[in-house]
């Protein structure tokens, strides 16, 4: 998919790469930066300098190009945002399709009428193998994909939901399992084309998507997933049948995806408000930003301005020795009008 159709669909829709300037090869620092750390402290730094005989900002420099060259370009983000949203779209699709006739979609207390005796169809079957893939998939390929600020939070989040998924299909909980899947891509729809758009630098309808990524989101994780799920499985299937060791498990998986709806609604609710008092959208939280080289531009700004200091110290200096091998200096200089004026 990113090679056959992401990646020629940034080409067209003008993504670009930006030109990073690689860093110069130096086998002490890349030996530093690949077994100690990345992100060397000021100590760190000056014993380095000292080994490679160059400048400790020199040496920084070195490093915050290696960090810059270690992150994802832009047309990866595109790819995989690209991706992901033709995942949600087809799943969220699906799982209307599957559940847009089945009772407990619209009455939330027949997740349990007959339960455990619920036969499986075979349209739920395969909306629970393709859900269950994809998370899967996002583990496996966890090393390869762009790494976020909330790294540990996410694989704290695919576990919990490969855990929630497995499960509740062996202990028959697949009504309340459709639900909570539903529910999670109704939002993941609208979070990736806003990414995208956000690459394509089409920043109003970026805005535009977001704040409605914003209000789908809080809605669907902060009151309907509460209500209908949680409230559904914690007290009313008490008064269904007698709680046992599936009840306590599934609570638990439950309660640690709301808790990850909290913290992520927090730093959305943050977003949201600075867009307000600002008028633009704050770039992502968990976003790792690019590194800019604004110290090094310093240095070139400063290079030149001592570069035009000694060249005009130059001129100077050469035009008052010709003017004094020619003749003395006076301090009067004449005017147009031939009159004279002292310097």
């Amino acid at each position: 998919f990113h090679r056959a159709i992401a990646l020629p669909l940034s080409s067209k829709l003008g993504v670009r790469d930006k030109q990073r300037p690689k860093a110069q090869p130096n086998p002490v620092l890349e030996t530093f930066y690949s077994t100690c750390r990345k992100n060397p402290e000021e100590g760190e730094l000056i014993s380095l300098a000292k080994q490679c005989d160059l400048p400790v900002r020199k040496v920084e420099r070195w490093f915050r190009r290696r960090r810059n060259t270690d992150r994802p370009s832009l047309s990866k983000k595109f790819c995989e945002a690209c991706w992901r949203f033709t995942f949600y779209f087809i799943s969220f699709s699906t799982g209307l399709a599957v559940l847009y006739d089945k009772p407990w979609l619209w009455d939330h207390k027949e997740c349990w009428t007959g339960y455990p005796q619920q036969p499986l169809l075979p349209s739920l079957f395969w909306y629970y193998l393709l859900e269950l893939s994809f998370y899967w998939s996002l583990v496996f390929t966890l090393p390869f994909d762009v790494k976020r600020k909330d790294f540990k939070e996410q694989i704290v989040h695919h576990a919990a939901t490969i855990f929630l998924i497995g499960f509740s299909y062996c202990a028959n909980y697949i009504r309340i399992g459709t639900l909570v899947m539903v529910i999670h891509d109704a939002s993941d729809c609208f979070l990736e084309p806003t990414k995208i758009f956000n690459y394509m630098k089409w920043k109003k309808t970026c805005d535009s998507l977001f704040m409605i990524f914003s209000a789908v989101f809080l809605i669907s994780r902060l009151i309907i997933f509460p209500y209908t799920v949680l409230y559904n499985t914690y007290y009313y299937s008490m008064e269904i049948f007698q709680p046992f060791f599936g009840y306590y498990f599934m609570n638990a998986l439950l309660i640690t995806l709301q808790l990850l709806h909290v913290f992520w609604s927090c730093l959305i609710i943050h977003m949201v408000y600075k867009f307000i008092l600002q008028g633009t959208m704050e770039k992502d939280m968990r976003s790792d930003t690019e590194e800019s080289d604004k110290d090094e531009e310093r240095e070139k700004m400063s290079e030149k301005e001592k570069n035009g200091i000694t060249y005009f110290s130059n001129v100077t200096t050469n035009d008052y020795i010709q003017r004094d091998e020619s003749g003395p200096v006076t301090n009067r200089t004449h005017l147009t009008n031939g009159h004279v004026k002292d310097r």
